[in-house]
């Protein structure tokens, strides 16, 4: 089995109260050394202008046009028209008075907008900080002020949202500008609180033309980017110009040695929020190779008709969505006609069987890619080449139905708003990394320290730790928070919390998290991530919170019932009732909590791990109740507060079955 990391540095014993560490790796690809920037680029705008200068009539923004109600094809801003726009508005950027070093805030969904104030800002070396438009009012407002905005611009429609709270960011804030247009009424109200509202085309003509743009460096910073978190505020992620051209150029030397490069000739479908980092790069990626980026209508109702419509050749994603296209192929596919369904799986056991031998996504079935996989593949408009995944691991089941089925390459990926996005990737063809988040990126290097409360040993046969990291695309920083830069990042290593596991071809597996873990009365340690991952495998779930408490002996849960699982239930035993009638279905309950501890037996966990009463919840864990973040992690404390009382009476309940 060929191996695709090299060891570069040997494991170290521990020592006094620092634990163990596993010998340091690099993927292959860098065995000679981390990747280096080329000299003479000092910041992604150079990426951007090189474009420009290569192809300045090549589509690069896109989207639809919608003309009395009514939705046409996409329209498109060349590289040329939207360099201009770029320098006219960084240009109107410096009139109000902000300056190099100064803090621009972006909020509002993907548009060509988004991508313009980005480049504006990078023109003049501006912290440019998004707002996540997914994020309340609160979380807004802590961010104008802890970076201290003063200028932001704004979707359209979220602009009467932001001037509700400029009496409390007012103090830094003092420009606003629409993506769209502003009302008069609008105008007065933020100049009450004195700040100046523009719309986008009144702002684009404060500019002057003659502005110079001033010399940049990699080393400064280039965005302050919050990260949502599952605890108390976001934090402010500092990443450089050469962190982030740095990990653009590592997915071109990754793709150049395993598959095929971005060239002008592809097409981006924007629809992960550009707030986070991990569609940020990706786009920045487009823009160093000169690919054309079409966005979505920001209304998931029509996800799939922009897809038609654009005919994308790079797809990226998180598991939930794929999560969504994988159920809505099977249950087509369940619906056909016996022999429909005979054929569909015969084809899938011959291509998973030349997958699993080694050969290559277009040769391992030629001919029943286009036979029987090519509606698939049509439903993400027929020319997707590369799929991308990231956020969260994806469900194994998910990852190979798709890599069989979609007729393209799918790369699962790891990282963080603190390692620039992408640290891990799976290689391109290397059907052995399925399961895997793959190896490190050449800019990266990883190792595993040992979590003895955990029971996890970088240094036994199979290494498993927490995932420390040390290279070129890390963060800086947190803004204004020593402290927590100081308790991540540790003698150049920057712990992320994640527990991994080394397989024997170099990948790296995620099996746990650091810090969701908890002590159970009798002294047992309990991984709640891992529990929540093998109970998520039930099929009668679309989600579980898992809780326990060191005064208490075992585990409850509060899950979000499959509701077409239960009430096919309920009226194959004469349960009546709707969907959140049959939740509170003494029965429904039982039945649920008893699939559920099947479904950890069936993998093996141990006794204290079972859960021992069950709250069924109709309404998906949200946003809206902060209960989830952005990226759907679960928010724990604000679960517990919000489940308080019925944690409390599962409790009781539980204990007296037990009685």
């Amino acid at each position: 089995m060929e191996v695709y990391t090299v060891e570069v540095e040997e494991s170290k014993p521990a020592i006094g109260d620092k634990p163990s560490a596993g010998p340091t790796y690099r993927c292959i690809y860098a065995k000679d050394g981390l990747m280096e920037l080329p000299k003479g680029i000092q910041s992604p705008w150079e990426f951007f202008s090189h474009s420009v200068k290569r192809n300045p009539k090549s589509p690069m923004l896109g989207r639809r046009e919608i003309i009395e109600g009514k939705v046409g094809p996409y329209i498109w801003l060349t590289y040329q028209e939207v360099y201009d726009k770029s320098i006219q508005i960084g240009s109107s950027i410096r009139e109000r008075g902000v300056n190099p070093g100064g803090r621009c805030g972006i909020y509002g969904s993907n548009c060509p907008e988004w991508i313009i104030a980005m480049e504006a800002c990078n023109s003049h070396g501006i912290y440019y900080v998004p707002l996540y438009d997914t994020l309340g009012a609160h979380a807004v407002e802590f961010i104008i002020n802890h970076a201290e905005v003063s200028i932001a611009f704004i979707q359209e429609n979220k602009l009467d949202a932001m001037l509700k709270c400029l009496p409390r960011c007012a103090a830094h804030l003092q420009t606003i500008v629409s993506f769209g247009n502003v009302t008069s009424s609008q105008k007065k109200e933020a100049d009450k609180a004195g700040v100046s509202c523009f719309s986008w085309e009144e702002f684009t003509l404060l500019g002057n033309a003659n502005c110079k743009l001033p010399p940049k460096d990699k080393s400064d910073i280039c965005t302050i980017m919050y990260t949502s978190g599952t605890t108390g505020d976001p934090k402010g992620v500092l990443l450089t110009n050469g962190a982030i051209m740095a990990e653009v150029l590592s997915i071109d030397q990754l793709l150049l040695e395993t598959d095929k490069v971005l060239t002008e000739q592809d097409t981006y479908f924007s629809f992960l929020p550009l707030a986070h980092v991990f569609d940020q790069i990706i786009e920045n990626y487009c823009i160093y190779t000169g690919a054309s980026i079409g966005f979505w209508r920001g209304d998931v109702r029509f996800l799939v008709e922009d897809i038609q419509e654009l005919k994308p050749t790079i797809f990226c994603g998180v598991p939930r969505v794929y999560d969504r296209i994988y159920t809505g192929i099977n249950d087509k596919i369940l619906s056909g006609g016996a022999l429909k369904r005979t054929l569909f799986q015969f084809a899938y056991n011959y291509k998973l069987m030349n997958l699993k031998k080694g050969l290559e996504q277009d040769k391992a079935a030629p001919l029943f890619d286009k036979l029987v996989f090519n509606n698939i593949k049509q439903g993400l408009g027929g020319r997707v080449r590369i799929m991308l995944s990231g956020a969260a691991p994806l469900p194994r089941h998910v990852e190979e139905f798709l890599r069989v089925t979609s007729c393209t390459v799918l790369l699962q990926g790891y990282g963080l708003t603190e390692s620039c996005a992408g640290c891990f990737t799976s290689i391109a063809n290397v059907f052995s990394m399925m399961g895997t988040v793959g190896v490190p990126v050449t800019t990266i290097e990883a190792r595993l320290e040992s979590v003895p409360e955990m029971g996890y040993d970088a240094l036994s046969t199979i290494p498993r730790g927490e995932i420390c990291l040390r290279g070129k695309t890390l963060f800086s920083g947190y803004h204004k928070r020593p402290d927590l830069t100081k308790d991540v990042l540790i003698d150049g290593w920057f712990h992320t919390g994640d527990i991994g596991e080394w397989q024997p071809n170099g990948a790296m597996k995620i099996i746990d998290r650091k810090k969701n873990i908890f002590k159970l009365s009798q002294g047992e340690y309990v991984a709640v991530e891992n529990l929540e991952s093998t109970y998520n495998r039930c099929s009668l779930i679309t989600s579980i919170w898992v809780y326990g408490n060191s005064f208490e002996s075992f585990l409850v849960g509060v899950t979000v019932p499959d509701q077409k699982a239960l009430e096919d239930w309920a009226s194959a035993n004469h349960e009546t009732g709707d969907f959140a009638s049959l939740c509170n279905n003494t029965k429904a309950r039982s039945y649920i909590l008893d699939e559920l501890n099947k479904t950890g037996q069936r993998n093996e966990l141990r006794g204290f791990e079972m859960l021992k009463a069950i709250h069924l919840e109709p309404n998906p864990f949200d946003i809206d109740r902060d209960l989830i973040t952005p990226t759907f992690k679960l928010k724990r404390p604000q679960l517990l507060k919000y489940y308080k009382d019925r944690i409390d009476e599962l409790y009781n309940e539980a204990k007296g079955r037990k009685a």
